[in-house]
C-alpha cells in the first residue's frame, strides 16, 4: 500500500464509486464495509448501491470521521484502484494495437443480485465471460436491456403451485447510471416502430474496466405499449419478442455509436440480437458511402454469432408478415434493399412464402465465424444448420466450439478463499494474475486440511437455507413454530445433494423421482442418510414445466421424507451461490444432446464439490472415472431410456457416491471421497473457467476477425467491395460448372488423378478442386486438393497425386470456392458441385 502522504482523501464519492462498479462484488473481501453502514439491508439484499442509497448524507459522513470505517474504506479502495491498475494479460500479450474493441450483445446478463435483470444460463455465461474480460484486460463493451421487472420471481402457493411475481427494478437503487454523450447530457436516442416513432434511453453499469449499456423504453414520451418493451425479460406474445430484439439489435448498435464506439468485433451471445449485423452495416453503409452487400461484406468478418441452442425449435422465428410489418421501410429506405432480399437472409428456403423468419439463421448469414459452446454441442449444432449449407457434408458445416467457462471469483465459498489465502497469500488461480495453479494450491494440503473446507462449506449453506426458509415461511404466513423449526431436519455432517435447473421437460428434473420410494430410502438410510436441496423455475407458459416443480413440493411434503428434502423458492443468484459453494455433489439429468454447456456443475468444482451428470454439455467433454460420476451410455435415446438412465442415477448413488462419502479413516476423513475431489479440482478448474474461455474467444476469434475487418474496409472498402462482386458473380454462373473427364492411375497406394472440368464464365483461380473421402469407419474424412495443369478455353485440368491404403471408390471430385478468394468458405459462400 502506498504511503498516507501519496494516498488521497476518501470521500463519499470515492464510495459511491465503489459501490457503482460491479467488481466491488467479485469478491467477498470487501463484505464488512457494507455491514459497518447497514448490516441488516446488506445481508437482506447483498446490494451496496441500495446500502448506499439509504444512508443520510449526515451519517454517512459521520461515518467516514470515525477511524475504523475510515481505514476499511481506505484499504477496501486502495485494493479496488491496485487491481484495476495491476497489468493485464491482454496488454502483456501486446494485443492492443491490433484490437481496439468488442461490442457483446445479450438479451441477460448475470452480474450480481444488485441487477436483476437475468433468468439463468445465458445471462449467467454472459455475465460471467463479461467479468472475465475485465481481469483479463479484453476491452469489452456490453450491450443489453434494462428490464424494469427483469425475470418473474416465484413464490410456492399453499397447494405447492408455482406464483408468478413481477416486483418494480427501482433505478435509483441499482448500481446504474444514465449513459451520457459527450455534453454531459443523457443519452436518448429515436428509433421508428409502424407509424410511431419510440424513445430509447442508455444506462450503463461499470464492470471492473469494462462497462455495461443498457437500453430503456420507459420513457414518459412513449405510449404505453412501447414502454412495456423492457418491462419482461422473455415476457409477452410473438410480437412483443420481435419488438424487443428490434430495440437490442438496431437500438443497441445505435446506443454504441452515441456512446463513441466504434468496436472492431460484434459479438452475438445467441441469436436475439442478429439485428444489429443489419444495423452495423447500414451504419457502414452511410459512413463510407457504399451498397448494402459491401457493407455486409466489410462488416460482417467482424461478427462472431454463438449459438447456445440445442434444438431447431429453440430459435426465435417470426411470420414474414410481422417482420414486414416492422422492418419493409428499414428494409428499403435505409438498407436499400427489398424486404424479400431481407426476409431471405432468415429462411433456409429464400422464396419460400410461408416460411417462418429464423433469427438464428439471419445471424449465421450476417457473421464471419460461428461457434457453439461446448464439443457436443458443436457436434449438434452443425446438425441444426446443416441445411444452410446444401449439399455439404455435416463435418464441414462450419461450426466450431469454444466450450463455456464460469468466473471463479464470483464462485469460490469466502470461507474457502479466505483460508487459501492465509495459506498463498492473494496469489490465487482464481483472482486472475495467472501465477499459481490450482495443482500448486493442493499440493500445499493434506486431506484433512481440505476435508474441513468441505465441511465448513456444508454448514454455511445449511445456515442459509435454514434462515432463507424461516423468512419464506413468515412471508406465506407461517406460525411462530413453524418458523422456529424451518430446516431443523437438515444435518451438517450429512451427504448434501443439489439439483437447480430451470423445470422443463427436457432437463428431466425428477428423473430422480420415478421411482419415490427408492429414493425415500436413500434419503433416510438409517446409517448412510442424505439430504437434498431443489430449486428451479418453470416458464410462466411451461405447464408441464409447472407440473414437475409440483411434484417435488408434493414429495417433500411427505411425513416419511422427514425433511431431509428441501425447496429452495426464488432461485436465483443468490440461492445459486450457496448451493454450489456448500453441497457435495450437483446433481444434472438432462436428456442428451438437449444440454448445450451447463455451467451450474463448473461452479462446484473449486469448492471441492462434486459432478453427478448426464453425459451431456460440458461433462460429456469433461467426465472421467476419478473425476465425478455420468448417467447414460454417451449417445441420444427416446424419451423410453429414462426409465434406464433413473436406474443408473440410483445405482451410482447407493452403491458408489453414499458409500465413498461415508468411508472414514481414523480421522473421520473420506480419503477415497476427498482423492476424486483433489482430482477433480486439479483437473478441470481452470479448464472450465471464464478466463479461459476468454482467452480462447480472444485469440481464436476476436483477433483474427478485428484484423479481417480492418482489411475489408480499408482502401475505401477496396477488398470488400471485390470480394462482394466475386461472390456475386460465382452465384451467378455456378450453374456453368460441369465435370467432363476424371481418370484414375494407380501403382499400390500411389494413385494419379486427371480432372477436366468445363468452367463456363468461371475462372480458375476462383475455385479449388478437390477429392472428398468421407468417413468410414475408423477411418477420418479426408480432403485431397487437385493443381491447376492446364487451362483449354473454357476448360481447365486438375491433376494431382494421392497417397493412401483407402481405395479409389472413396474418393468423389468436387468444386468449392476457393479460400484464395478471402472470403469465409462455406460461411459465406456455400456453393458446392459435386462429381456426378
Amino acid at each position: 500500500m502506498a504511503p498516507a502522504s501519496e494516498r488521497p482523501a476518501i470521500t463519499a464519492e470515492m464510495l459511491r464509486q465503489l459501490a457503482f462498479d460491479q467488481s466491488i462484488r467479485w469478491s467477498s473481501q470487501n463484505d464488512d464495509l457494507w455491514e459497518l453502514i447497514d448490516n441488516e439491508l446488506w445481508k437482506l439484499t447483498r446490494n451496496p448501491s441500495l446500502v448506499l442509497s439509504t444512508v443520510p448524507e449526515q451519517t454517512l459522513d459521520a461515518l467516514l470521521q470515525r477511524a475504523d470505517c475510515h481505514r476499511l474504506l481506505e484499504g477496501v479502495v486502495q485494493a479496488q484502484q491496485e487491481k484495476l491498475a495491476r497489468p493485464t494479460w491482454f496488454a502483456g500479450q501486446q494485443f492492443s494495437g491490433k484490437l481496439t474493441g468488442i461490442a457483446y450483445f445479450s438479451m441477460e446478463y448475470m452480474l450480481s443480485e444488485a441487477l436483476p435483470i437475468y433468468s439463468g444460463g445465458l445471462g449467467n455465461v454472459a455475465g460471467d465471460q463479461l467479468k472475465a474480460a475485465s481481469d483479463l484486460g479484453v476491452p469489452v463493451t456490453a450491450v443489453g436491456m434494462l428490464w424494469q421487472h427483469g425475470y418473474f420471481r416465484q413464490g410456492i402457493g399453499p397447494d405447492g403451485r408455482q406464483q408468478e411475481l413481477y416486483p418494480v427494478n427501482d433505478t435509483r437503487q441499482m448500481p446504474i447510471e444514465p449513459l451520457r454523450d459527450a455534453s454531459g447530457t443523457p443519452l436518448r436516442l429515436a428509433i421508428h416502430l409502424p407509424g410511431v416513432q419510440i424513445w430509447l434511453r442508455g444506462w450503463q453499469a461499470i464492470v471492473g474496466r469494462n462497462r455495461l449499456l443498457l437500453l430503456d423504453t420507459n420513457d414518459p414520451a412513449n405510449p404505453p405499449v412501447a414502454r412495456l418493451i423492457t418491462s419482461e425479460l422473455y415476457g409477452g406474445d410473438n410480437e412483443m419478442r420481435l419488438r424487443q430484439e428490434l430495440v437490442l439489435g438496431i437500438g443497441g448498435w445505435r446506443l454504441l455509436e452515441a456512446a463513441g464506439l466504434q468496436p472492431d468485433v460484434l459479438h452475438l451471445n445467441d441469436g436475439h440480437a442478429a439485428f444489429a449485423v443489419l444495423e452495423r452495416a447500414r451504419s457502414y453503409m452511410t459512413r463510407e458511402e457504399v451498397s448494402f452487400a459491401v457493407a455486409l461484406s466489410a462488416t460482417r468478418a467482424g461478427n462472431l454469432f454463438t449459438t447456445h441452442t440445442p434444438v431447431e425449435a429453440g430459435f426465435d422465428r417470426f411470420p414474414a408478415e410481422l417482420v414486414g410489418k416492422y422492418l419493409e421501410r428499414y428494409a428499403e429506405y435505409e438498407l436499400g434493399i427489398t424486404l424479400q432480399t431481407l426476409l431471405a437472409m432468415g429462411r433456409k428456403q429464400a422464396q419460400d412464402p410461408h416460411e417462418l423468419f429464423n433469427m438464428a439463421y439471419l445471424a449465421a448469414r450476417g457473421c464471419g465465424a460461428i461457434n457453439a459452446v461446448s464439443r457436443l454441442h458443436g457436434h449438434t449444432s452443425r446438425l441444426i444448420f446443416r441445411e444452410l449449407f446444401p449439399r455439404w457434408p455435416v463435418p464441414e458445416v462450419p461450426i466450431a466450439h469454444v466450450s463455456n467457462g464460469i468466473h471463479l471469483p464470483t464462485w469460490v465459498a469466502p470461507d474457502a478463499e479466505a483460508h487459501w489465502q492465509q495459506l498463498h497469500g492473494d496469489d490465487l488461480p482464481w483472482r486472475g494474475m495467472g501465477q499459481v495453479s490450482v495443482n500448486d494450491l493442493l499440493a500445499r494440503v493434506d486431506d484433512r486440511w481440505l476435508w474441513q473446507i468441505r465441511q465448513h462449506a456444508r454448514n454455511d449453506l445449511l445456515k442459509f437455507v435454514r434462515s432463507h426458509l424461516a423468512r419464506s415461511l413468515a412471508v406465506h404466513g407461517a406460525s411462530p413454530a413453524d418458523i422456529e423449526v424451518a430446516g431443523s431436519r437438515l444435518h451438517p455432517e450429512r451427504l448434501t445433494l443439489g439439483f437447480a435447473r430451470r423445470f422443463a421437460t427436457y432437463k428431466r428434473p425428477n428423473l430422480l423421482l420415478h421411482d419415490p420410494e427408492r429414493l425415500v430410502r436413500l434419503l433416510t438410510h438409517p446409517c448412510h442418510p442424505v439430504q437434498l436441496l431443489v430449486a428451479g423455475k418453470a416458464h410462466p407458459a411451461d405447464r408441464a414445466g409447472q407440473a414437475l416443480l409440483s411434484e417435488w413440493q408434493q414429495f417433500a411434503a411427505r411425513a416419511d421424507v422427514d425433511g431431509r428434502v428441501v425447496f429452495l423458492e426464488d432461485y436465483d443468484m443468490r440461492i445459486a451461490r450457496h448451493m454450489v459453494q456448500g453441497v457435495d455433489v450437483w446433481l444434472n439429468t438432462p436428456r442428451r444432446p438437449w444440454e448445450a454447456s451447463g455451467t451450474s456443475g463448473m461452479k462446484v468444482l473449486a469448492n471441492g464439490g462434486l459432478n453427478l451428470s448426464q453425459l451431456d454439455g460440458w461433462w460429456a467433454e469433461a467426465y472421467a472415472a476419478d473425476l465425478g460420476w455420468a448417467v447414460g451410455d454417451g449417445l441420444e435415446h427416446d424419451p423410453e431410456h429414462d426409465a434406464a438412465d433413473a436406474e443408473q442415477l440410483y445405482q451410482l448413488l447407493e452403491e458408489q457416491v453414499v458409500p465413498s462419502f461415508y468411508k472414514r479413516d481414523e480421522h473421520d476423513v473420506p480419503n477415497a471421497w476427498v482423492k476424486r475431489m483433489r482430482r477433480s479440482m486439479g483437473e478441470l478448474v481452470e479448464r472450465f473457467s471464464a478466463d479461459r474461455t476468454v482467452r480462447e474467444y480472444t485469440e481464436r476469434y476476436y483477433l483474427p476477425m478485428a484484423r479481417a475487418y480492418r482489411q475489408r474496409w480499408a482502401q475505401g472498402s477496396a477488398l470488400a467491395s471485390a470480394l462482394s462482386h466475386q461472390a456475386t458473380q460465382l452465384r451467378s454462373y455456378w450453374h456453368e460448372l460441369d465435370f467432363v473427364e476424371l481418370q484414375w492411375a494407380s501403382e499400390g497406394d500411389v494413385h494419379h488423378v486427371r480432372v477436366r472440368l468445363y468452367l463456363g464464365n468461371i475462372k480458375p483461380e476462383q475455385i479449388a478442386v478437390q477429392l472428398f473421402a468421407e468417413c468410414r469407419g475408423s477411418e477420418p474424412a479426408d480432403i485431397h486438393p487437385l493443381h491447376l495443369r492446364l487451362r483449354d478455353g473454357a476448360f481447365a485440368v486438375f491433376e494431382g497425386r494421392l497417397s493412401t491404403h483407402r481405395p479409389h471408390a472413396d474418393y468423389t471430385a468436387r468444386v468449392v470456392a476457393s479460400a484464395q478468394l478471402g472470403l469465409a468458405v462455406p460461411l459465406e459462400l456455400p456453393l458446392i458441385h459435386w462429381q456426378r
